[in-house]
């Protein structure tokens, strides 16, 4: 059949963001993966006349992409049944599995897991005669949403906050919503969570268990809680082959002080990157001639560099989550288990300043794919307080506002334990200006510069604009900013910033400032911008970068 097919599922953005743990993050990239690779072997299946152009190596699951481009037309219902019996396997031996172990108890839930399994996925099907028109044909369907999830009992998970809780008196006709006393059922439903979670740790039923897969204090859907079960290696198994397994936990990520050890909790930093304008890219490939291998050769290239990228990842800096090509996730951390008092400072020190250099070589590593697509990437520096969700949250934060704020570019951004947080955002050449600073007793005290910037701004000799992070925006504040402004800028970035590092080598000193400035905002600014603007952008990136200095490379 000549046309082609592309496909894609939703919600996979809100699936992977109701997550609190580790483990649910892998988890639920795992499943989408998985789900993904039922469409490709369903296109696979039909006929010679149909195959998958992208992605890549289709028979690999893990890191699958959810986005599909099959050459031939392969009909909606064929792709929808394809990944409904894949979700309702994955759901039917986890709800197995849970009932085996857990024999004693009468469930009553049938339903609410028949539910998820017909009304989690909407499937988005686009045809066109040539591969462009498919995939527009694709995005003006998905403009169309029609179904979203509904709590039919009242009481919510403690991850959504609007999902059922997943125990075994879920669906009960005994509860009714109108006359429900949950307080009434609190020590009943925490007793099937502690020994859920005992037995998934493979403890006895009346062991008290370690958090591992389920925190006493959690409360879950069905999907989150599918999330956690499918990390389970028995789990997995039932599955089938073609599931990935987890290779190993995530219990070397130290990121919680423990009051038995007396040990500190620790910071820990997380990386979230994603390649700039792929869909435009892909558009040229596909417009172009023998578009079909282009396509491929691209979408295989891509997923060889993730897997490259995972497996060649430095062991001692941490580790990546995941990766699917051109779109990943990892996080850094120290693993040695007794550290206190000035071992951990040192450690923490280490650990950041091996994380700063590993960073600056990102845009070499991304570069051995030979795509020309550039890299926007947020890194989060977090204390131990921030909870998981949030620390996610901020990095799509920081990755997006990479992306807002021209593209190929870090945002660095330190989270505090009280949630604060002060960011920077640099193109991936001028990161090395961090690595130029000098005190002015030629050392690299940040002290100096940053107590320097904040009498200026007390004294209102420099001010700062509250603005949004989007050049495009209309809401940025014109406010007083003026040329004396961006000068005391200029001048202390000349006075405490020495062109000792490449690109700035060839500069004299002194006038590191005056080049920042130019090259970065004032030779090509979007073209609605006044020269006021152009100022204070420049006022407020220096602003950031010597907030930056202060807490991430003193």
């Amino acid at each position: 059949m000549s046309g082609y097919t592309a496909t894609t599922f939703a919600p996979v953005q809100g699936f992977i963001e109701k997550s609190r743990k580790l483990r649910d993050l892998y988890g639920a990239s795992l499943i989408l993966s998985y789900l993904s690779r039922q469409i490709t072997n369903a296109a696979e299946a039909q006929s010679e006349s149909i195959s998958v152009i992208c992605p890549g190596d289709p028979k690999t699951t893990k890191g699958l992409p959810n986005r599909i481009l099959i050459k031939g037309i392969l009909p909606e219902d064929i792709i929808r049944k394809a990944l409904f019996d894949g979700w309702s396997l994955l759901l039917k031996d986890c709800q197995d599995w849970v009932e085996e172990k857990l024999g004693d108890y009468d469930y009553h839930w049938e339903r609410e897991w028949t539910l998820w399994r017909h009304h989690s996925w909407e499937i988005f099907w686009g045809w066109g005669e040539s591969i462009s028109e498919a995939m527009y044909d694709l995005e003006r369907r998905k403009l169309g949403r029609d179904w979203s999830a509904v709590n039919w009992i009242g009481e919510s998970s403690s991850l959504s906050g609007t999902d059922a809780i997943a125990w075994n008196e879920l669906g009960s006709i005994r509860r009714n919503p109108k006359f429900l006393r949950y307080r009434e059922e609190h020590d009943t439903i925490a007793h099937f969570y502690q020994q859920l979670a005992a037995v998934l740790e493979g403890k006895r039923r009346d062991e008290i268990p370690e958090g591992k897969f389920l925190d006493a204090s959690e409360r879950v859907s069905i999907p989150e809680l599918v999330k956690r079960l499918v990390t389970h290696p028995q789990i997995a198994a039932k599955i089938g082959d073609d599931f990935p397994r987890l290779e190993r936990n995530f219990s070397d990520v130290i990121r919680h002080p423990n009051p038995d050890t007396q040990t500190p909790g620790r910071w820990t930093g997380w990386f979230m990157g994603d390649g700039d304008k792929v869909g435009d890219h892909l558009k040229q490939l596909g417009d172009g001639e023998n578009a079909d291998r282009t396509l491929k050769d691209f979408s295989e290239e891509m997923r060889h560099w993730g897997k490259q990228f995972e497996q060649n990842f430095p062991k001692s800096l941490g580790r990546v989550i995941y990766a699917g090509g051109d779109d990943f996730l990892g996080v850094v951390y120290d693993r040695t288990t007794d550290l206190t008092g000035n071992a951990l400072h040192e450690a923490t020190q280490t650990l950041k300043v091996n994380s700063w250099n590993w960073l600056q070589h990102l845009p070499e590593k991304w570069q051995e794919h030979g795509q020309k697509i550039g890299l926007s990437v947020g890194f989060v520096w977090a204390g131990h307080s921030v909870p998981q969700r949030d620390i996610l949250q901020h990095c799509r934060e920081a990755e997006r506002r990479s992306k807002n704020l021209g593209r190929d570019r870090l945002t660095l951004r330190v989270v505090f334990n009280s949630g604060q947080f002060v960011q920077w955002t640099c193109p991936w050449s001028y990161l090395s200006i961090l690595d130029c600073y000098c005190d002015r007793d030629g050392g690299q005290n940040w002290g100096h510069l940053y107590n320097d910037m904040a009498q200026l701004k007390a004294r209102h000799a420099i001010a700062t604009s509250s603005r949004s992070d989007d050049f495009d925006s209309d809401e940025w504040e014109d406010e007083r900013s003026g040329h004396g402004d961006v000068a005391i800028a200029i001048a202390l970035a000349n006075i405490y910033f020495k062109p000792t590092c490449a690109p700035f080598t060839h500069l004299e000193p002194g006038k590191l400032g005056d080049y920042l400035f130019q090259e970065l905002f004032e030779t090509n600014p979007p073209p609605h911008w006044t020269q006021n603007r152009v100022q204070q952008a420049f006022i407020n990136w220096f602003d950031e970068l010597v907030s930056i200095g202060w807490h991430f490379r003193r």
